[in-house]
């Protein structure tokens, strides 16, 4: 038996009864729904509603990976990730907001755009959907256009690595950002394949709940 067209996740509609808004936050909030599973049972689920994020990929001619350091409050380290940002800007394509998110945290733009891959980052909790694009043909942004950070993006440092030694740095455990670990090792393996795998940049993205079916 095959699963290579089978093994997908699916949408699953059930009923909402009712829907609390537990606390207001800043960026998300926390709601929690009355969900009948369809059996008469209703359960109460408490889930962070997120607005989604994107993070980028760049590569450069060499196949070194672009890394920005930045400190995390939650957990009380700097992380080495890749550079990301949420969906914050209502209507914003992910494309659009992926290329804002690399020149403001990276100071690069580039000429070509694929999507890698998507996932749900925590979905026992939250319902934040991330996408994850491929940035290749970098270049600086010039320097008159470059986008002046703030706070914990004020110092930044960045680095080029190439893409065998993060994947090693993901596999001996140094590295914890979820995007950074999932989207090296899947770069590795796209490249294994010759990128057959990539999509493109503007590919459907009903995963994400801005743009899911009626219903679900």
């Amino acid at each position: 038996m095959t699963f290579e067209n089978e093994l997908r996740d699916v949408f699953a509609h059930r009923d909402v009864t009712r829907t609390e808004r537990v606390f207001d936050g800043m960026v998300w909030h926390v709601d929690r729904d009355h969900v009948d599973l369809g059996d008469g049972t209703v359960v109460r689920r408490e889930y962070l509603r997120h607005p989604g994020a994107v993070a980028i990929l760049a590569l450069d001619d060499q196949d070194r990976v672009l890394m920005i350091r930045q400190y995390r409050h939650p957990v009380r380290m700097e992380l080495w990730e890749l550079p990301a940002g949420l969906l914050d800007v209502e209507g914003e394509p992910a494309l659009d907001a992926a290329r804002r998110e690399l020149a403001e945290e990276a100071d690069l733009r580039a000429d070509r755009w694929e999507v890698l891959l998507d996932w749900f980052n925590s979905p026992g909790g939250m319902n934040e959907a991330l996408r994850l694009f491929v940035a290749r043909g970098v270049s600086p942004v010039p320097e008159a256009e470059r986008h002046t950070r703030t706070e914990e993006e004020l110092d930044m440092p960045t680095v080029w690595v190439p893409l065998e030694e993060a994947r090693t740095a993901v596999l001996a455990g140094r590295l914890h950002n979820p995007a950074a670990v999932i989207g090296i090792l899947a770069a590795c393996a796209a490249r294994d394949l010759d990128w057959a795998t990539l999509r493109p940049a503007d590919a459907p993205w009903p995963e994400h709940p801005a743009h899911r079916p009626a219903g679900v």
